[in-house]
This record gives structure tokens, sequence and C-alpha cells, in this order.
């Protein structure tokens, strides 16, 4: 019998998504500090971001489509014991160099989140689905919100070590806990090999038409997310607001209240709205911008407009998964896999446009950046209709893309 869903497991796995991706954002305010301690330039200690998130996209990439191939359970508590492990050596870390290698390292096996997320969908009933996918992504859209002021706290009782100490032995009680709690679940396509199994990954791409559009959906909606949040620190500390750095820190919090939202989002995919939770969403990430560049100078707009932007990024994103998990429950973990991958890296090039854009356009051209990208998630929405309602009145030939052994 199939195992299935209960309260205290969805906890748990929400829980547990949040923990591991906190730990990518946990270094980004204590950089200075960790500079400083370990007497490396800015430079450096910059790259610790970058080999965080480096590692978590080779993770994407390379490790979440294993969950297709092997028991899960057993690779979801692999991931995380090993994300225990290499924090302690962050923690002991003596040079930039070894901190530089365990955080790629981290961030490699800190997607076991990501190995989490379609094991709660298939633990899921399907007229639940949609629920339970929004409670787990709302555990680890709070992970991501409120690492870096969880992290200024802990640094400020402890110095930076102290914050790595802390996650490796909650990660190390996460994977106890999802041992003793998560039913065994193998893979559905053993008998594929590794490669093949990559292979089968790049293939959803191209035979499965909803995957493209929701990816590319998703990429335009992190990246147009991952402009404000790069660009807010900058409007903050700058005037009129000049706010010091804990303060900007504690404005994370405001997104909170839109990551709270997705559960909602999900009850009404489940009643069968999904199609209009993803186009309600496009259409209100672009209303959020014209809040936000009035938040230039009103602090009542920006907080309005970062509340709007969270609830409808967090629709987009958990309609999108609803769609794609029923796809083929086989092969949940590939399609996790190339759907956020391909968030990642919208998330990566919206982040780097901030960084341009700022400088020679300030908040006046972010908000244009983000609206524009954001314009974009209401176009891509509209083409998917069209094209996918016509190719509903066509015969269906739906191509295999598993991939044997001996092949």
């Amino acid at each position: 019998m199939r195992p299935h869903m209960n309260g205290g497991l969805l906890l748990l796995m929400s829980t547990a998504t949040g923990l591991a991706v906190a730990g990518n954002y946990f270094a980004q305010p204590l950089l200075d500090l960790i500079g400083r301690e370990l007497r490396v330039g800015p430079s450096l200690a910059a790259l610790v971001v970058t080999a965080a998130q480096s590692g978590y996209a080779l993770g994407l990439i390379l490790l979440v489509p294993l969950g297709d191939l092997v028991e899960r359970r057993r690779l979801a508590v692999a991931l995380y014991a090993a994300t225990a492990v290499l924090l302690l050596v962050s923690a002991t870390a003596a040079n930039g160099m070894v901190l530089l290698a365990s955080t790629a390292l981290t961030a490699l096996t800190s997607v076991g989140a990501q190995v989490v997320v379609p094991f709660a969908a298939t633990l899921a009933d399907p007229a639940e689905r949609g629920r339970v996918v929004g409670t787990v992504m709302t555990g680890l859209m709070l992970g991501l919100l409120l690492a870096r002021t969880a992290s200024g706290a802990l640094s400020e009782l402890g110095g930076w070590r102290t914050v790595y100490w802390v996650h490796a032995v909650l990660m190390a009680l996460m994977a106890v806990l999802l041992r003793v709690f998560l039913p065994r679940l193998g893979g559905d396509d053993r008998h594929l090999s590794y490669l093949g199994l990559l292979r089968s990954t790049v293939a959803m791409f191209r035979h499965e038409p909803l995957l493209r559009w929701r990816s590319g959906i998703g990429a335009l909606s992190l990246a147009s997310f991952s402009v404000l949040w790069t660009a807010l620190t900058f409007l903050l500390a700058g005037s009129p607001y000049g706010w010091p750095e804990p303060a900007i820190g504690l404005f994370g919090l405001v997104g909170v209240v839109g990551a709270l939202t997705a559960t909602v989002a999900g009850r009404l995919a489940d009643r069968g709205h999904v199609q209009i939770v993803t186009g309600g969403g496009t259409v209100l990430l672009l209303a959020s911008w014209a809040a936000l560049a009035a938040g230039a100078r009103s602090l009542v707009w920006l907080l309005a407009g970062v509340i709007v932007l969270d609830l409808a990024h967090q629709a987009v994103l958990n309609s999108s998964q609803n769609v794609l998990y029923a796809l083929r429950p086989e092969a949940r973990n590939r399609i996790n896999s190339a759907f956020m991958t391909s968030l990642f890296l919208g998330g990566a090039v919206g982040s780097a446009l901030t960084s341009v854009i700022w400088v020679n356009g300030g908040w006046t051209g972010v908000c244009v950046l983000g609206a524009t990208l954001s314009a974009g998630t209401v176009a891509l929405w509209g083409l998917e209709r069209v094209t996918v309602n016509r190719a509903e009145r066509q015969p269906l030939v739906r191509i295999p893309v598993t991939t044997t052994k001996g092949e």
C-alpha cells in the first residue's frame, strides 16, 4: 500500500527544506566578519556567495535526478547527513580556501531539499497535492528569507562560526528525523544508468512542452524576485531611507507574509483553478512593480510592493509545480531538477542584471527591469495557454524519455 502524508510528516518535511536552503544564505551578512578573521580580502570573501551558488547549481543537475533511480529516503538522509558534516568543516575552517571548498560542497549536498519536495508530492493524495507542495515550499521560502536575519543574530552571540556549528547540529538532527519518519520510497526508473538518467533529464525539455513553458515562466518570475531583493539593500541604505544594516536585515521579515500564502495558492490549485492562480500571479507580479516604483520615497508603497511581489511569485511557483508534478510520477525528481535549474539560472541572471542597472539607472532603472521581466511571465503564460489549448485538440503522441543501460 502506498504511504500517505500526515500533518506531522508534512511539518517535518517543510522544516527540513527550510533548513537545507538557509545554509546557502547564512554567509551573506557575515562576509566582513569572515574576511577579517580569516585575513582574506573582500573579493575572496565575496566568493563564498559565488561558491554557494555554483555548488547548488551542480547539485540540482547532478544529484536531484537520483531520486528517480535510488531509494528516496536513503538519498535524502545521505544528503542531509553529508551537509551536516561539511558544515562542521566550514565551522572549523582555518583559511579562506578551506571555507570556499566546504561552502561549495555544502551547497552541492543541500539540494536534499529538492529531493524532499517531490517526495512530498508523491506522498500526497492527488486532490491535496497543491496544498502539500505549497506547505513544503512555504518552509523552503521561510528558510531563504529568514536565513540572513538568523545568521546575524547568531553571529552576535558567538561570532560567525557559531552560525555553522548551530546549522550543522540542526541538519544532523534533520537527517535522523527523516531516517525515522520518512517512509521507504523506491526509485521508479531503476533500469536507468546514471548517465542515462542525466540524458533523460535533459530530454524532458524536448518531450514535455509544459516543462519548457513553466521553466521559462518560473525563471522570469524568480529573476524579478531576485531583482527586488538584490536592489532593496541599496535603496534602503541610501537616501531618503538611510537605514542601518540591522534594520535592512530585518526588512526580510516582510517577505514572510508573501511566503505564507503559498498554501492558499496550493488549495486553489487543488480545486481546479491552477491556471487562474498562474495567470493571476503573473499579473500581480507585474502590478507589484508599480507600487515598488512609488516606494522610492514611500515606505507604505514599498511594503505593499514587496508583499504583493512575494505573494505573486509564490503563486506562480506553486501552481507551476502542481502542473509539472502531475506530468510523470515516475520522473518527478528529473522534472524537478530541470525546473529548478531553470529557476536558479533565472535568479542568477536577475541578480547580475540588477548590479549593472543600479549603477546606471538607480531605483527607477531597477523597477523598469523588474517590470519587464514580469511582463515576460504574463506573455509566456498567455502563449502557453494558446499553444496547449491548440495541442489538446490534436491526438497526443508521447515519446518515452527513459534510457536503458544498454543504450
